[in-house]
């Protein structure tokens, strides 16, 4: 899975749910740091970041990576 575009489609649901990237650092308990870094592409996102990440935008994770 390429982290550009991953982090993108974090970037975009994120912000489709109306989190700022403070909110939706502090929800999944990561610093702010790490959460640019994910939706610049520049870290790569472990899966089970992934899988918080979904949980908390309410999504399939297979959404979020743009499967299916």
């Amino acid at each position: 899975m390429e982290n550009g575009r991953i982090g993108r489609r974090i970037k975009a649901f994120r912000k489709l749910k109306g989190f700022t990237q403070v909110e939706f650092a502090n929800k999944l308990g990561i610093s702010l740091n790490v959460l640019g870094a994910v939706e610049r592409g520049t870290k790569k996102v472990p899966e089970e970041l992934i899988d918080r990440i979904a949980e908390t935008l309410n999504i399939d994770k297979n959404e979020l990576k743009g499967i299916g």
